[in-house]
């Protein structure tokens, strides 16, 4: 599925999801100061910082490792994303502790960059016309 996924494609994800994570920091941190939760408004936009740096720390791994030689990629890129993941959840866990406020928002914005990677990355394999409904597949539903 990802096999026909271009170069282009990934640059285009990319700056719709920060573009995207951007405009959703700035309408949650607006938000959280007009609740009165300015600390689950920072921990948003660090929150979407932290999913920001992952992505890039992301793109650079693979870029690393596909410029390899030898034949297994699956396994640095493994202990990579094991270690990566294992220092974000440790920041975020230790801000939820640290103050609640700032953790959840930590959390939430972790979880709104995932999402909007989500999206964009499906919305580019809809427009690729992988993944979308075809006349084969809504035969089989209503039957």
């Amino acid at each position: 599925m990802f096999a026909s996924f271009a170069l282009p494609d990934l640059a285009r994800v990319s700056r719709r999801t920060v573009l995207g994570g951007l405009i959703f920091g700035v309408i949650g941190l607006i938000v959280c100061l007009s609740l009165g939760a300015p600390l689950t408004g920072l921990g948003l936009c660090i929150g979407l910082g932290l999913g920001l740096f992952n992505f890039r720390l992301i793109q650079r791994s693979v870029v690393k490792v596909g410029a390899r030689e030898d034949e297994n990629h699956k396994r640095p890129l493994a202990a990579n994303t094991v270690a990566r993941l294992a220092v974000i959840s440790a920041l975020a866990l230790g801000l939820l502790f640290l103050s609640f406020d700032l953790g959840l928002g930590v959390m939430v914005g972790l979880a709104a960059f995932q999402f909007l990677l989500l999206l964009n990355v499906a919305r580019s394999m809809f427009k690729m016309g992988h993944g979308g409904w075809t006349d084969d597949d809504s035969e089989v539903i209503s039957s």
